[in-house]
């Protein structure tokens, strides 16, 4: 007997990436596959093309340049795709199974593209997912666009940058919640308001988990500074991986007219996990650096690279420079 078809969810385990499914499965319940994983695991994709029983996929907040393979795969099986996303695209697949809605603005996430599909159905959620996307400024105009007070705008900004804190890490392990559990968790709340107020809930779990790693962080020094540049190293160490891409949206903010790029020691190799930010001011070009690297890729105005190894640092400094000196 042939299984019964399913339909999966794939979301990068970010803010972004949640809070965007959050809106649409507050909008439209749905009994699907949740597929999602720390924020650096974007390759999500290949996880439905292994099953049997796929009937239709969501794929939210993840790079379809980076999922071609499984994304034209699936396509071929005649399988119905919505892909919603703002990283780097590449060529998509052309067919009638295929619906997209893809913007690789600077100045645009999915959790806002998905507002705009839902007509606001639910902008507070859009609004953490934007905050937590370090758009903060796109945020705070969608909430004050709807009478949002700045009281609740700060706990707004508090929760996606919470949320997506969680995102980060080496693996499941370094994270206080596996993405998973906390959209289950946070799908219970269609008001994200009402969180501050559960002492013991994710909120609060989360913020005493940020709290302890931004003690650790606070004191570490740039390894190299310029007037266009900031580049900082940071220990293999569970605190610093969870913490790596906040900080490194808490220094393009201090610093809107510098390139900041992080540098995370990997635990198994003598490589490095990067972040890197554009100028506020231009947020423009992060893809681009990353982008000439292996296992490097992300948007204008953030990307990464998940190894750079330590003989390559020079040259990445070199790249850094190019683009953004």
């Amino acid at each position: 007997m042939s299984k019964r078809p399913k339909h999966y969810d794939v979301f990068n385990g970010d803010a972004d990436g949640i809070c965007a499914l959050l809106q649409l499965r507050l909008k439209t319940p749905k009994n699907s596959t949740l597929i999602t994983g720390v924020k650096r695991d974007i390759q999500l994709l290949q996880q439905v093309v292994d099953q049997q029983d796929v009937g239709s996929v969501t794929v939210l907040d993840i790079s379809m340049e980076k999922n071609l393979c499984a994304l034209q795969s699936l396509v071929k099986r005649k399988v119905d795709i919505f892909y919603c996303d703002h990283h780097r695209t590449g060529r998509a697949p052309i067919s009638p199974h295929l619906k997209s809605l893809l913007d690789t603005s600077s100045d645009v996430c999915t959790s806002l593209l998905i507002n705009l599909l839902l007509n606001n159905s639910h902008y507070l959620w859009a609004c953490v997912g934007a905050f937590g996307d370090n758009l903060s400024e796109e945020a705070t105009a969608l909430a004050l666009e709807h009478g949002v007070a700045h009281e609740d705008i700060d706990f707004l900004k508090q929760l996606g940058t919470l949320i997506n804190y969680n995102g980060y890490g080496g693996s499941i392990d370094d994270l206080h919640f596996h993405p998973k559990a906390l959209f289950e968790s946070l799908l219970k709340s269609p008001n994200p308001l009402r969180l501050r107020d559960k002492t013991d809930g994710v909120y609060h779990q989360l913020k005493a988990g940020f709290d302890r790693d931004w003690n650790d962080v606070k004191s570490i020094q740039a390894t190299y500074s310029t007037e266009h540049i900031e580049i900082y190293k940071l220990p293999s160490q569970a605190w610093a991986r969870r913490i790596s891409g906040t900080y490194g949206n808490w220094l393009a903010n201090e610093l809107p007219n510098k390139a900041i790029a992080v540098l995370t020691a990997n635990p198994c190799d003598k490589s490095y996990t990067v972040s890197v930010r554009s100028p506020l001011v231009n947020r423009e070009g992060a893809d681009d650096v990353c982008a000439q690297f292996p296992k490097g890729g992300g948007r204008t105005g953030a990307a990464g690279i998940n190894e750079l190894p330590e003989e390559m640092v020079e040259l990445f400094v070199k790249k850094m420079e190019e683009q953004f000196g």
